[in-house]
């Protein structure tokens, strides 16, 4: 029975954080999935915790997938922000510049996390149009106001605000800070396009020069690729207010759609405690972590926690993954050698064709009931650890199976080890696509990800050398690295600020 036809016995469950509440997921049209999630303001490179979120999804579009669902999956860059222009000031260059750099930094940050290719990646500076038209519905539709070449949303004029985020617009007003932008109706109303200023990007509107505000952006996307109601929304928790509440107002007073049908945020990574984060400085660049740890060991880490609970980043953690990691390598490889021993024929002798077919028959039921188990905690709110307690379980059996098969590749006839070789392979596959296709863990050996991370650091090393050849305008030998570097399939490219980025061709 395929993945597809048991989802369809069994019931799949998400929390969705507009009822508060565990539902079954049904789709909005049979057999497929359409899902969008916030994706990264590109100002810096991503930390550990905007790393959880591309991990879940990325998970959650690939059990979909597993189940039989065709998926349509969008996850956005913010390449137009306040933090964005003040880091293009901070080092001297122009926005664009500072959105290309990090773009490229994510890129190689999340390869080594094993994303899904497939995911359609728009920017918000590519979508201008649609961000535009969007506003104008709004406008149209009585939900906006322009003051001074400036647009925002009336929050008042839509009843149900606060609902994801369960919280009341009288009880906002009380506590809503004075913004300096003194212009709005309404100290809640939000910015849907800002005015030009200074030395900042802008485009042309109905409004005037300016640029979007940050909500807007997600609602012209995700309408724009999934439409006007689309099946799944998520993002971190800290996105469900304002960003998630706005987005919502703005979609369903722009189109009238349902927008999205289920909510679904993970909780944040912390450190001693407390959220990790750019702005308090209490955070762990991805790329930091990656330089200690392999990409497959952080996604194993991520997904040994509930997605919706908080974790607690620690490297002595870490190290605790990497070691449960290298043990499932092992029993791995340990299959494969007792697959290469059955498939060259060993004989057997002293143990009856009947004895081996009721060892068979008694492990292929096991495995059976270890899918069960798997797609019953997936299946409820995608219970990551859980799934993983029965992956272990079957690793522990199959072990136990080996041991078995051992006892009997000393023997003298071969009758049966076929059999033996048929019910190990189906373990051995089963287990590599859970592990592999489903959670995205890669069973790579030790040396092969150090090698990896060898050819990763050789190639930074030669850029190293390059920049300091160019320095002392030595610049035959800075051609010669750049094109040798380009022969071997690595292209790179000099930034105006200083830097030298590369990608694989």
């Amino acid at each position: 029975m395929s993945p597809h036809e048991k989802g369809k016995e069994n019931k799949m469950n998400l929390y969705n954080t507009m009822s508060n509440k565990i539902e079954e997921f049904k789709p909005i049209e049979e057999g497929k999935v359409k899902m969008y999630v916030c994706g990264p303001t590109v100002y810096n490179y991503i930390h550990l915790g905007n790393a959880r979120p591309v991990v879940i999804f990325d998970i959650l579009a690939r059990y979909f997938k597993y189940r039989g669902y065709d998926v349509t999956y969008v996850q956005n860059f913010t390449d137009v922000d306040d933090k964005i222009i003040k880091r293009a000031n901070e080092e001297g260059i122009s926005p664009k510049e500072v959105t290309e750099k990090y773009i490229q930094g994510f890129f190689e940050d999340t390869e080594l996390l094993n994303i899904l290719q497939d995911i359609k990646r728009p920017k918000v500076t590519e979508n201008m149009p649609e961000i535009i038209e969007t506003i104008e519905k709004l406008i149209e539709n009585g939900y906006a106001y322009e003051i001074d070449g400036n647009v925002f949303f009336d929050v008042k004029k839509y009843e149900d605000y606060g609902k994801l985020s369960n919280q009341k617009i009288d009880e906002l007003e009380i506590g809503a800070r004075v913004d300096i932008m003194e212009i709005k109706n309404n100290p809640l109303d939000f910015a849907l396009w800002k005015k030009k200023k200074e030395g900042e990007p802008y485009w042309d509107s109905p409004w005037g020069q300016g640029r979007p505000g940050w909500h807007i952006e997600c609602s012209a996307m995700s309408k724009k690729y999934l439409g006007e109601t689309f099946d799944i929304h998520g993002g971190g928790q800290d996105l469900i207010f304002p960003h998630h509440e706005n987005e919502i107002a703005q979609s369903k007073c722009a189109y009238h759609g349902h927008f999205a049908k289920y909510w679904v945020h993970n909780g944040f990574v912390q450190v001693n405690g407390d959220k990790m984060s750019k702005s308090t400085g209490n955070f762990f660049l991805l790329r930091e972590i990656l330089g200690k740890f392999s990409g497959n060991v952080i996604r194993l880490f991520i997904l040994s926690t509930h997605y919706r609970k908080p974790v607690n980043f620690s490297f002595e953690d870490m190290e605790n993954t990497k070691k449960t990691l290298q043990n499932v390598i092992s029993s791995i490889r340990r299959f494969e050698k007792s697959l290469e021993k059955l498939s060259s024929g060993i004989k057997s002798e002293d143990v009856s064709d009947e004895k081996i077919n009721e060892i068979n028959k008694v492990f292929k039921e096991k495995i059976k009931s270890f899918d069960v188990k798997f797609i019953g905690a997936m299946d409820e709110d995608m219970n990551t650890p859980q799934a993983l307690s029965t992956i272990f379980d079957q690793i522990r059996e199959t072990n136990r199976f080996c041991d078995d098969i051992e006892k009997i590749l000393d023997k003298e006839r071969n009758d049966s080890s076929f059999l033996l070789f048929e019910a190990l392979e189906l373990s051995y596959k089963n287990l590599k696509t859970k592990i592999e296709d489903v959670l995205g863990v890669l069973l790579m050996d030790e040396k092969k990800e150090n090698k990896d991370d060898l050819s990763k650091n050789l190639i930074e090393l030669l850029i190293k050398i390059r920049t300091e050849a160019r320095k002392e305008k030595n610049f035959s030998l800075s051609d010669e690295i750049r094109d040798e570097l380009k022969k071997i399939g690595v292209e790179i490219k000099d930034n105006k600020d200083g830097t030298t980025s590369y990608t694989l061709i």
